[in-house]
Order: structure tokens, then sequence, then C-alpha cells
């Protein structure tokens, strides 16, 4: 793969794609079929990219940044042009990268634009874009093979070699050098990239996968970018719960490393090991899904690989500093046919992952669950028979939602009455094209074939997938489980139902307002709900012992990681809070006053990467907590990033019983020793 950084600048009238065409050497003019995946090498940026943003910032590292787009407005600003459409900028400074920063209710409609438009790479950072409005997107970027998206619900993409940076990484963290990174969580990629900055490697590409359902590019999109880079010697990802690019990265990594003579040392985290079944933890995509793996499945999947995996992220800079040490001496040492990546390095005691509290009533934060008579009164409006009653060995189950791994719906059966994943299968089909009313559909012979539906019901069959589809698209939905079985008379009928909806589609665009009015938050755990008006994404644990603590972070990935980190070192977490990565001094005070409302908490840790956030300004805010709300709790603070001295003076000289620290290590023992518990080394 040509490495794109050497690009020689465009001819004038030259149109873009024609260049791209003959640079890479992947698209030529012969008959083969292009697909999505012709557009992995628009991921290279660095020197020669030129971007539409408007990010002074960025323009100040020595990002090309070539204009910026306002919808029907044409004019200057920073000393750059402000260019109408996207389709305006396309022409007139023929960019290779769009980021668009736009909310998340217009996110799709700017994506399709940049599609519309042949943007090379479209890089989209909102949170809060609505599944359906992605779905449709992935349906179009599936069906052409000139624009690659990052994103979206994610910082962007960086070359620290090539001084690019599209989206909104925090800079002073980075430096040039040999580390490739690709994550899910953004505040846990700024505390990777951290590690490697201080360890004197620096970084040559970061790439973020993002935190949504359904990622533009992934975690093997982003490897086969890394092992042909010239710049890029270690690679490291950082997943989450929530989908499988991890295991699919997995045996990309065993397939890797089997064919090649001395593979690049790969190294690995995985969040929310002690996440709580079936919670939505921050990041829209961070839940597990039916018949998907957990966290631990995609650590052992990892660790099998070949992956060395981690459970901070301040270990990945000297892990990976000794790993690349004994890749030079395996390669020096080593007969050609048997030089490979040594495994000498471990850093993570392992730990089994058992549920060992009592967990509090399952609710999702993002995602709206009605009760069983709501989703059956739906099912009755779309004419579909329901006889309610108890599950029997002659039910099967069906489902309809999202295919995280084909970006596309799809609809899962068993001939079972609940999810079972030996006996059931997955039929995606297309979002745009989908018709199941005649029945003819191949899908659904397949998936009566499966359920050994007899051939006088299939229609019923279809009629019922039919009303699941609708119902998904017109309320957009994002689970849909029915029970089914045979009626005395022979046909069809619905049974049972639990039907989710994704909240994003209110929460950013106002629609679907009549299916959440069906919530209702007094059912709910109150702090939770209470969080969520501030923004604040809490969820409350089960009683464990009276040697609780609690911990507060910004970011979803981050808030995940320190909770399974003090659960390793021997703490027992009574919450997870995730104050978002734009913390304020005002949400960590309400994060404060959330927390200490819970009489069982014993110490707090307050573990922050300033980022796009100061340290000194969440300093100032947990001072301010501290004093207003009368705080008799002790408090242990670790801040890093952006201002992190300026911080941690202020914390010192605050004269308040503040315990600060910069180093995880040292701040999770002391607060587990001060919630009364036995902190242990790992």
């Amino acid at each position: 793969m040509t490495n794109l950084r050497s690009l020689p600048t465009r001819a004038r009238g030259t149109p873009l794609w024609q260049t791209i065409s003959r640079q890479t050497n992947r698209f030529s003019t012969s008959s083969r079929r292009y697909s999505y995946a012709d557009t992995l090498p628009n991921l290279k940026i660095g020197v020669h990219t030129r971007a539409t943003a408007n990010v002074k910032e960025s323009l100040a590292w020595g990002t090309k940044i070539v204009g910026g787009v306002k919808p029907g407005v044409e004019g200057e600003h920073l000393g750059l042009p402000v260019f109408p459409s996207v389709r305006a900028a396309q022409e007139k400074a023929k960019p290779d990268a769009s980021a668009i920063y736009v909310p998340g209710n217009q996110t799709a409609q700017a994506i399709e634009e940049a599609i519309e438009a042949e943007i090379p790479l479209v890089v989209a950072v909102a949170e809060h874009v609505p599944i359906h409005d992605i779905l449709r997107i992935h349906s179009m970027l599936q069906s052409q093979s000139k624009t690659r998206l990052v994103g979206a619900n994610c910082p962007g993409i960086i070359s620290a070699i090539g001084k690019c940076r599209i989206g909104f990484q925090p800079l002073p963290c980075f430096s040039p050098g040999n580390i490739g990174i690709v994550a899910k969580s953004g505040t846990l990629s700024y505390e990777t990239v951290a590690s490697t900055t201080r360890a004197g490697l620096g970084q040559s590409l970061c790439i973020s996968m993002g935190g949504d359902v359904l990622a533009g590019t992934n975690f093997v999109d982003a490897l086969e970018i890394f092992k042909d880079d010239p710049d890029t010697e270690g690679i490291i990802l950082v997943g989450e719960i929530g989908g499988t690019a991890e295991g699919d990265a997995a045996e990309w990594i065993k397939d890797y490393r089997q064919r090649t003579a001395n593979p690049k040392p790969i190294m690995a985290l995985v969040g929310g090991l002690h996440a709580p079944p079936g919670r939505i933890m921050g990041h829209a995509g961070a839940w597990t899904a039916l018949g998907e793996p957990g966290a631990q499945d995609k650590y052992n999947a990892l660790e099998r690989a070949g992956a060395v995996m981690v459970n901070h992220p301040e270990k990945f800079g000297e892990g990976m500093r000794s790993l690349l040490a004994n890749r030079s001496r395996a390669y020096n040492t080593a007969p050609s046919s048997t030089r490979n990546q040594k495994r000498g390095l471990h850093t993570m005691r392992r730990v089994s992952v058992e549920n060992r509290r009592g967990m509090l009533p399952m609710n999702q934060s993002r995602l709206l669950f009605v009760k069983q008579f709501q989703a059956v009164d739906m099912l009755r409006e779309k004419s579909i028979p329901v006889h309610e009653k108890a599950p029997s060995e002659t039910d099967a189950f069906l489902c309809l939602t999202v295919n995280r791994t084909t970006l596309s719906p799809c609809i899962l059966a068993s001939p079972a009455a609940d999810f079972a994943p030996s006996g059931t299968r997955r039929f995606p089909f297309a979002y745009t094209t989908a018709d199941f009313r005649s029945g003819k559909d191949q899908i659904i012979h397949s998936i009566a074939s499966h359920l050994q539906i007899p051939k006088t019901v299939q229609k019923n069959l279809a009629e019922l997938v039919e009303a699941l589809w609708q119902i998904f698209k017109e309320k957009e939905a994002y689970l849909l489980e029915v029970r089914i079985g045979l009626s005395p008379e022979g046909s069809l009928e619905a049974r049972g139902a639990r039907f989710g909806f994704d909240d994003a589609a209110l929460r950013s665009s106002g629609r679907q307002g009549n299916v959440h009015q069906l919530r209702n938050p007094a059912e709910e755990v109150h702090e939770e709900v209470e969080a969520e008006k501030d923004g604040i994404v809490y969820v409350k644990y089960g009683l464990h012992d009276d040697n609780e603590l609690t911990q507060l972070v910004n970011g979803a990935g981050l808030a995940m990681n320190t909770v399974d980190a003090l659960t390793i070192h021997g703490g027992h977490c009574a919450n997870f809070l995730d104050t978002g990565g734009k913390a304020t001094s005002e949400t960590v005070k309400s994060s404060f006053r959330i927390i200490t409302s819970d009489s069982r908490v014993k110490a707090i840790f307050v573990n922050i990467f300033g980022g796009l956030t100061r340290c000194d300004m969440i300093a100032e805010g947990i001072i301010m907590a501290f004093r207003d709300l009368k705080m008799r709790v002790p408090v242990v603070v670790r801040l890093r990033g952006t201002n992190e001295e300026q911080g941690q003076q202020m914390i010192a000289e605050s004269g308040l019983p503040l315990h600060a620290f910069d180093s995880f290590e040292d701040a999770a023992k002391k607060v587990i020793s001060l919630a009364g518990g036995n902190p242990s080394d790992c």
C-alpha cells in the first residue's frame, strides 16, 4: 500500500479522484467491482492532506485547512474562504478531507453531501446521531468506492508525523513517533497517546473508531493501514464492550502473526470488564447485545491472538518500548524463518469477571424499552394476531435489530422460545431496499426453513416480519424481539414482545416524541434520572460491602476502565459516572452532589484526563464542590493532560483534605485504603 503522505501536488483542473486513483494504484479502469474497502488508503492523512474545517488550533499546528462550509453563506474566516456548500468547496478548493462538526441532528445530511461531492475522507465527531440516520448513510457508503467515513461519535483522526489533525484531539499530548493507535474511546485514546509520548515513542497515526453502534471505520480497517505503514513500528488497540469489532481484530491479528516473519508488536486494552450486564455505559454503542461477546471474551480472544494486554493505558508506553526492544533483538539474532514477535511482557493480572454484587433492575439510559403491553399494542396496530401466554417448548424467537458487522438491519431467528446462541441464525438485509410484503423475499424462506415453519404459514411469517420492519423504521427502533408460536387453528401468532427504541432520535432531532412519552422516570433509579438532567451518565451499582468507593471520570471509556482497574486492585465501586468529555466545574459539582447522596460511599476517586477539559478548571470545580457541599468524604484526585501541573498545584494548596496524584497505580491504592479496603499490587 502506497504511503499517501508522498502524494505530489495535484495539477490544476485534475479531478481529485483521478489523482488518488493513479497514486494509490488501488483503482483502475478495469472491470473489477469497486467497494467501500477501496477507500481505506484515504485514512493515510499527513502533510499532503487538504481539509475543510474551521479550527484555529489545527491551523497553528500545521493542518492544511483550505476553508469551511456554512450553508448558503460565502465569505471568509481566519483568512480562509467560507463556501456555501460542500460541492462548492470540492470544486474550488479540491479538499482531500472534510471535518464535520455540526450537531447530531445535522450530521447525516452533512455526510451525505460529502459523499455526493466525492470527498475522499469524512470525519464526523458528533454524539447522539440517530441510528436510523446512520443506517441510511451506511447503505450509501457500501454502494460507492470514493468516500471513507471516520466516526461518528469520535474525536477524529490525527497524523502526528504529518501535522494533520482532523477532529478535536488535545494537541499537547501528541508527538511525532512510531506508534499507531486505534481506539473506540476518546479519553482512553488521549491517555494512550500521553503514555507513548512520555515513553519517548510518539505516534505515527491515530484513528478513532468512535463509540457509536455503527462505525465508519473499524479496528480491522485501521490494522490494515498500520501493518504496511513504514512509519508505524508498534500498534495499540483500545476496545470496550459492545459489538464484535474486537473479536474481528483478534482474528486479523492471529492471521497476521501466522503469515508474517517479524510482525509488529500489538498491545490492547478492553474497557468494561466489570460493567453491569445489559447497561449502556456512556457511549451509545457500549453495551452487549444478544449474541455479542462480552468484555472478558474480547480480552481472551485478543490475548490468544498474540496481543499483549494491559489493565490501564498509562502502561502502554513502557510496555510498547519493551516489546519494540525485544522485536529488534529477535530480528537481529533469529534466523529469518523463525523471526517473530516475542511476548515477554504481561501487565495484567488475570481476574475472573463475575457478578459479585446484587444488581439493581436493568434499565437503559440511552435506549428506551417499553412495557410488553405497549409492544404488543404496536403489533396489533399492524394487524398481527397476539395471544400473550407463558413460553412453551414449541415457541420460536425473532428479533429485528442492527448488525454492527454488516452495518445494516438484521433479523435474528432461533427455534427456541428465548435467544439461544447455538441455534440462532442472522439474516442481514439492506436498509433501503427491504420489502417483505409479498413473502417472496429469500430471507423469509430462509427464516422459515431455519425455524421449520410450515409452508402454510409462511405468508403469516412475511406479514409479521413486514410489520416489525414498519415499526422499526416508523418509530426508529433499535431492537424488536418477538416470541412466536402456532395457534390451535394453525396460524402464526405473537405471544410476547420486547421493543427498544433509539433515544438519539428524540435527544438530538426531536423525533419520536410519542414513543418516548411512554417512558416513566418514576420507575427508574432516582440518582440516574437526576444525573441525566445535567448531561451526566450515572449508573448505580448494587450493594456489596460497607467499604464502597465511587469514581468521577470524564469520558465513557475512561470511566469503564477506571472501574475495571479499581476492581482489579481490590476496590469495590458503588457506581459508574461519566461527566462527559467536556466536563466543566459545574458538572463536577453536580457529580459530587449525586455521588455523595449514596450513604455507602466511603471515598471518592476523581480520575480526569484533561483533553478539551483543562485540569485547572476541574481542580476549581472540585474545590468549589468540597466547600459548597460541605463534604466529609475523602477525595483522591488524579489529574493528567492539559494544565495538569496547575491543577495538581491548586489541589495541593487548597488546604482541603484532598489527595493529589499523577500516577494511576498510586491513586488507586490510596483511594481503596481510604475506603477501608486492602489494595493489591497488579
